[in-house]
């Protein structure tokens, strides 16, 4: 696990501009750095050292006679496979490390070495022969890729945003376009971020930039095909690709360790892992505390339980930090108690094994599923149901609006996914009228379900929560939060080959009635015991709708709330209207609050406290 940033164009200082650079993302990599400079490219480097310790792992890599020059993010799980084939066809490897699969990858199949690898990725490939980059994201967004145009015309990227902020060449200004929709999703959910000009590389795309033209194509996308099989050969798929993901997963050469909760994601991932030590955290507020559950079924399984009880704060104390390192605001409750995980989990071990993407491949949100009334309003003809959406969707509101509309059967009038803070009519409601222009998230969502024609209604969900929810909020915090603390995370059910093999489970296993992804909660059952397999699910719960009704956060949130700032992007008196409804128990308004101030933590920190 690594970090890099590059830059084209003719400089005089381009070492000390890439040393600066550098400088800001340390924390991905604090092992060691170098650099690689000429004419036309400027490649920085900083590197966690997992496999192959030695100093000849070390980036930017070269082939043999420097034609071919490589920066990398991630791990290639297949590299020893991919190695031996690259032997055979007469490369010749001088490290044993992964990166180098890369390098002679490239020389062998081009750009279709992304059809090769296997693992989480982002990487960047200077071809000094055809004066080009060649660079692409990883299948599901697991590693973080931004790029952007200078304003003298050539190329920036890296895998952090702040970087970007020492060249000399790059404006920093926010891009308020963003806010609209991040008030409803949570999260940034477009492809250009919150700092105007940067753009995301998208999940399972790569690009080829030459004199001056960037090229984006996507390489790979997920095809629900719901084959016809059995249950019970559903369940053994599962478990054996499963169990093979984490063996590859756990390929390193330093200390591997596990989060774990008391869900059965976490729980299914440890003890196919079976590592030495497993990490925990929870709250100082009764109901969100999980770590005994942790703590028990490390116990089962002989395993050393670490965890941590979290203060509000400790929360507020360190939230300035935890927004500066993601980058951009990411309002998701649980990226504060994942900080701190990771920061527990870097003491003892430098990689650890984590239960993310589950939920999404295998529908395991209560959101994906229908029942109790709902299951005998959908008795009715679909037709008639579509038709009565239809009406209530121009009426004003009334009880029952909102039932009609979702249980229409189509997703794509209601379901935005797993997060929905703020309507389009609220955002707009409380915006500023200069931040009014971007997206909205129906416009957003719209995009992605065209792509969705020939799916059921589940897979339709999922297929959203893939593409938008995924990738922009829980692999974003993800990897932010981990790197923070200079911890590898990899994530063994969002793997190339577990995902060909969830494909093909009908939509009629993974949710029934019973339990929500139980055909995977059924796989889980041949390793952990019942009580884990069939926990209800939590999520990562935070008590902020206690924290807002205290007085000392109540006022330091309305501090923000009616900064000369704050008024740039909202309406503050309505800001300030959410706050006093939900501290005076009126209104829960805890996420709406939540986002709105996380939003302004991050402009005070990157906008403000310039020198922080």
């Amino acid at each position: 696990m690594c970090g890099f940033v590059g830059f084209t164009g003719k400089l005089e200082n381009k070492k000390e501009i890439l040393n600066k650079m550098t400088a800001r993302i340390f924390h991905r990599g604090p092992d060691m750095g170098s650099e690689f400079i000429n004419d036309n490219v400027a490649l920085g480097f900083r590197r966690l050292s997992i496999i192959d310790l030695s100093e000849n792992g070390n980036q930017p890599m070269k082939n043999e006679d420097g034609s071919i020059v490589v920066v990398f993010n991630g791990e290639i799980y297949n590299f020893g496979e991919l190695r031996d084939e690259l032997q055979e066809k007469g490369h010749i490897f001088s490290t044993c490390s992964d990166t180098e699969v890369l390098v002679h990858g490239y020389e062998e199949y081009g750009k279709n070495i992304v059809h090769k690898i296997r693992g989480m990725f982002a990487f960047v490939i200077w071809d000094e022969k055809n004066n080009s980059l060649f660079g692409a994201r990883d299948f599901f967004g697991i590693k973080p890729f931004y790029y952007g145009t200078l304003s003298n015309g050539e190329l920036i990227f890296g895998s952090e945003i702040k970087s970007f902020l020492d060249h000399p060449y790059f404006i920093k200004e926010v891009n308020r376009d963003a806010l609209r929709a991040y008030l409803t999703f949570q999260y940034s959910s477009q492809e250009h971020t919150f700092f105007k000009g940067v753009y995301k590389l998208p999940p399972a795309h790569m690009f080829t930039w030459k004199e001056g033209k960037m090229e984006i194509e996507r390489y790979w996308d997920i095809n629900f095909k719901g084959e016809n099989m059995s249950f019970d050969d559903c369940v053994d798929m599962i478990n054996d690709s499963v169990n093979e993901s984490v063996k590859a997963h756990k390929i390193s050469d330093v200390k591997v360790g596990a989060f774990l909760s008391g869900g059965v994601d976490s729980s299914y991932i440890t003890a196919s892992q079976m590592p030495d030590e497993t990490f925990s955290v929870g709250f100082d507020y009764n109901n969100f505390d999980e770590t005994d559950y942790a703590k028990e079924l490390s116990d089962l399984l002989g395993i050393k339980n670490y965890k941590k009880i979290i203060t509000a704060s400790e929360c507020f104390d360190e939230l300035s930090n935890i927004q500066y390192y993601m980058d951009e605001p990411q309002s998701n409750p649980s990226s504060v108690p994942l900080y701190f995980l990771a920061k527990l989990a870097k003491e003892h071990v430098t990689v650890v094994l984590s239960g993310e993407g589950a939920d999404e491949i295998f529908a395991g949100y209560e959101a994906y599923d229908v029942s109790g009334l709902s299951k005998k309003y959908r008795l009715i003809p679909r037709p008639l149901r579509l038709a009565a959406a239809k009406l209530a969707k121009h009426l004003p509101y009334f009880k029952g609006r909102d039932f009609i509309i979702k249980n229409c059967g189509r997703p794509e009038e209601y379901f935005f996914g797993e997060a929905y803070i703020f309507s389009d009519e609220e955002a707009l409601e409380i915006l500023s009228p200069s931040c009014r222009n971007g997206k909205s998230a129906n416009e957003i969502i719209s995009d992605v379900y065209s792509k969705t024609d020939d799916l059921d209604e589940l897979q339709k969900k999922q297929y959203l929560d893939l593409m938008l929810w995924l990738p922009g909020d829980i692999l974003l915090k993800a990897d932010k939060m981990s790197m923070a603390s200079s911890l590898e995370l990899r994530v063994p059910f969002l793997d190339r080959n577990v995902m060909k093999m969830a494909e093909e489970i009908p939509s009629k296993y993974k949710i029934n009635g019973i339990n929500t992804k139980y055909v995977f909660r059924k796989a889980a059952n041949k390793t952990i015991p019942d009580d884990w397999a069939d926990r209800e699910k939590k999520g990562f719960p935070v008590p902020i709708r206690y924290w807002l009704r205290e007085k000392k956060y109540y006022d330091i949130v309305k501090s923000y709330f009616t900064s000369d700032y704050a008024s740039e992007f909202f309406d503050t008196e309505k800001l300030v209207a959410l706050l006093d409804e939900h501290y005076e128990q009126k209104k829960n308004n805890q996420r709406k609050i939540w986002t709105c101030f996380v939003f302004l933590v991050w402009y005070k920190r990157f906008f403000i406290d310039t020198e922080a």
